[in-house]
């Protein structure tokens, strides 16, 4: 053998015999004596308490799951027993968290890229206690030394793929949410699997995007407060949450009561070390769609009982702001069904509602709470707190303008069929709502009425204190023949109702907008007719008398009925206000206080022609909304004509109101010559 043989045969030796040392020192070395030194420095580090308090062990093993020759590398297993970390100073509880046990095993060919690779760590036992106080200060969020900013960021990296754990415990007490939870986790015993849960469609798309979702392994137990509203819960977990996998699902499923609101969902959440995406099946019901808002900050209006059943998905790491859509869900307010889509981004400077919304059937009475116009039962079976007074008909409850500045908003309605009474058919709604920074506007607010539309503008401003609101309505072609179907006198009538509305005015709820309002009310009717009977119809006990006074039981055709009313501060003023029957002419004058509900009104016959009424004094009719009254005026009989005296004043009402008439059904509207002789100042020619 030469001496180079020699010489590398020794080296060699050598070599083989320190590695064998070292591998037997490593699989000897008791890895307790290190404890002191590896508790010191993460505690250092971490500025809090950390303590590995029992046995600390390494374990070498091959790792099956790698092949050829890194099948011959061993790995280091690490078990380490009661670990503990405890909490910042400002906390009145000495520790944080606490396991059991942890045990991870470590790639040393990985170490060679500086790269510490963690393929899974098990977690026994976990516990936490969670806490936030009101100034935000949080024990979840560590405190690190500052770094040299001239030193060279480090080369190494860590990688931990999944997290598996057992039965566990955590609590949260987070002031800033007024949120206490206690939640249990602990085995199913036997895993449940993921179809049967979620269900075999279900299961079988989600397999089809990814890896198969694995069983479901764990049960928790919630309860507690959430948002100062009590909650109590149940639900099911995966037992192994994989983080560098982002295409492996982790299994979610939970029954959550919180306060009035139910909450129950089913699916799986992926990629989650970096929030990555949920995508479940989310059922919802409570008592007001209003009351979700203190749970998910989603503002939303006062409705009736409610429950849907969608899809919910979520990207938590969009550009724009986490974003979750709500797809294809079906559900119903009230008796009313409704079905869409819904999309929810968490943007800034504030989040944002957008989608459309379909009700194949919607019943008006389910559309009452938006403007609380439902009754004391039912606002108090939603959780309102507001009372509508006994006498007052116009309702008082108030929006909550103090949410409408807390998220944006874009979504379209369209109800197909509208369900309100054969005495008032509504065939169809559509509105597009808009809410911008605390202004919220209906344009347009559309209904399909009688053959006809109602086309309103609503523009509502919650910035301003108190709210300031507007609105312009248009009627138009509103068939009589359909407007009462069951009035037998109009089944054959070709007239029309047709109207123009403007108002302004401020209040948080539709008594205090009206009763500030300004604007004027214009409208007029052709071709009908009227009876002690139509009123009955449409409950006008006040107008039943009215009627009877003058007509008694016949019915009474109606040529043009014609009125145009001003607004200022909430009294409404007639400027004109007539009808042109085939017997009479009627006046009305007189106000309507939107203010304080009350009405003053006198209503003035004039006979045609040769006809004699047993009645040639005035009526009245006054008291409030919630219980008027008519009577007989005590003055001397009228001179024919008395009600002309004005004719003066309206002219220009008058010619208003012409641009309201339109020919119906090839028939010349019998309105335009009554208006056209009163804009001109003369009595009309019927009045004699």
């Amino acid at each position: 053998m030469t001496r180079t043989r020699k010489t590398l045969a020794w080296a060699g030796g050598i070599f083989v015999l320190l590695v064998a040392v070292l591998v037997v020192i490593l699989a000897t070395f008791d890895w307790n004596r290190i404890k002191p030194t590896i508790n010191s420095k993460v505690s250092e580090i971490l500025h809090r308490p950390f303590a590995i308090n029992g046995d600390l062990a390494v374990r070498w093993q091959r790792e099956e799951d790698e092949g050829g020759w890194r099948a011959w590398v061993p790995w280091p297993h690490v078990i380490a027993q009661d670990l503990t970390l405890g909490n910042p100073e400002w906390s009145k509880t000495p520790q944080m968290a606490s396991l059991k046990k942890v045990e991870l095993r470590l790639s040393p060919l990985a170490l060679l890229s500086q790269t510490v690779d963690i393929p899974r760590i098990n977690l026994t036992e976990p516990s936490a206690s969670l806490e936030r106080l009101a100034d935000g200060r949080a024990n979840w969020t560590f405190t690190f030394d500052p770094k040299d900013p001239n030193a060279e960021p480090s080369a190494w990296t860590v990688d931990i793929g999944a997290i598996g754990f057992d039965k566990g415990h955590v609590t949260l007490n987070d002031q800033t949410l007024k949120t206490q939870l206690d939640v249990l986790i602990d085995s199913l015993g036997k895993p449940i699997p993921f179809s049967e849960i979620v269900g075999e469609t279900d299961a079988k798309k989600a397999q089809e995007k990814g890896n198969k979702p694995q069983d479901y392994a764990f049960a928790l137990k919630v309860k507690g407060q959430y948002h100062g509203q009590k909650l109590n819960g149940s639900g099911k977990i995966g037992g192994l949450l994989a983080l560098q996998d982002a295409t492996q699902p982790f299994p979610l499923q939970a029954q959550v009561s919180i306060a009035d609101s139910h909450v129950e969902l089913a699916g799986t959440l992926t990629d989650p070390l970096n929030l990555g995406a949920l995508d479940l099946r989310l059922k919802l019901a409570g008592t007001s769609l209003s009351n979700l808002y203190p749970l998910t900050g989603v503002t939303l209006p006062d409705s009736p009982p409610y429950s849907t059943d969608g899809h919910l998905t979520a990207k938590l790491r969009e550009a724009s702001g986490a974003t979750f859509s709500y797809e294809n869900f079906n559900g119903k307010i009230g008796s009313s069904d409704i079905h869409g889509d819904l999309k929810y981004v968490a943007s800034q400077p504030r989040p944002k509602l957008s989608g459309k919304l379909v009700s194949n059937q919607l019943l008006m009475a389910d559309l009452g709470p938006l403007i609380g116009a439902d009754s004391n039962a039912k606002q108090k079976a939603r959780g309102g707190e507001s009372k509508q007074p006994a006498g007052k008909v116009l309702p008082v409850e108030e929006f909550r303008t103090e949410r409408w500045r807390d998220m944006d908003a874009d979504v379209e309605l369209t109800g197909k069929r509208i369900v309100q009474s054969a005495e008032l058919p509504f065939t169809d709604l559509y509105t597009h709502v808009v809410l911008n920074d605390g202004e919220l506007s209906l344009e347009p607010l559309r209904f399909g009425v009688a053959g006809g539309k109602l086309d309103a503008q609503i523009r509502l401003n919650g910035r301003a204190t108190p709210l300031k609101g507007s609105a312009r309505l248009t009627a138009r072609n509103f068939k009589l023949k359909q407007l009462f179907p069951t009035f037998e006198p109009m089944k054959t009538s070709f007239g029309e109702l047709n109207g123009d509305a403007t108002l302004a005015g401020t209040g948080n709820s539709v008594a205090k907008l009206l009763g500030t309002a300004n604007g004027d009310l214009k409208m007029i009717i052709n071709d009908g007719a009227i009876s002690r009977s139509l009123m009955e119809i449409a409950g006008l006990n006040v107008g039943n008398y009215v009627v009877g006074k003058i007509f008694g039981d016949e019915d009474v055709k109606i040529n043009c009925a014609a009125a145009d009313l001003g607004i200022k501060s909430g009294l409404a003023s007639t400027r004109l206000f007539v009808f042109d029957t085939e017997n009479a002419i009627i006046y009305i004058d007189g106000t309507v206080n939107l203010a304080t509900e009350q009405l003053d009104l006198k209503i003035t016959p004039e006979s045609k022609g040769l006809r004699l009424f047993s009645l040639r004094s005035p009526l009245y009719v006054r008291g409030t909304f919630a219980n008027p009254s008519a009577g007989v005026q005590a003055v001397p009989l009228l001179l024919r004509g008395a009600g002309m005296v004005a004719l003066g004043v309206i002219a220009g009402p008058a010619a208003g109101l012409l641009a309201l008439v339109a020919p119906s059904g090839g028939e010349p509207n019998q309105c335009a010559p009554l208006l056209q002789q009163m804009q001109q100042g003369k009595v009309p020619k019927t009045v004699k």
